[in-house]
């Protein structure tokens, strides 16, 4: 008889799901400092999310005695769409 073993999800798909799920939660994204630094996310991940059209970047800039301009990273439909079939399966 032959048995199949569940597989196990690796730390890195696991990761991203994460980060997927926080883009989802943040309806203004979230900067990458604040996901690295706070979340843990690393760099890579966040940069194979963008490549992979999952999460996008949005620009804005912020007024004050300097100006500055702020990237938020933001879930895309496509990655709404990947993180909705992922807990439905």
């Amino acid at each position: 008889m032959t048995t199949i073993r569940k597989r196990r999800l690796r730390p890195h798909p696991r990761r991203t799901l994460e980060l997927l799920d926080l883009l989802a939660i943040s309806p203004g994204g979230a900067t990458e400092a604040l996901l690295v630094r706070v979340h843990g996310f690393n760099s890579d991940m966040i940069t194979g999310l963008l490549r992979a059209g999952l999460a996008t970047t949005e620009s804005k800039a912020v007024a004050g005695a300097m100006p500055v301009e702020v990237v938020s990273i933001r879930i895309t439909e496509a990655g709404q769409e990947a993180l909705n079939t992922h807990r439905a399966g």
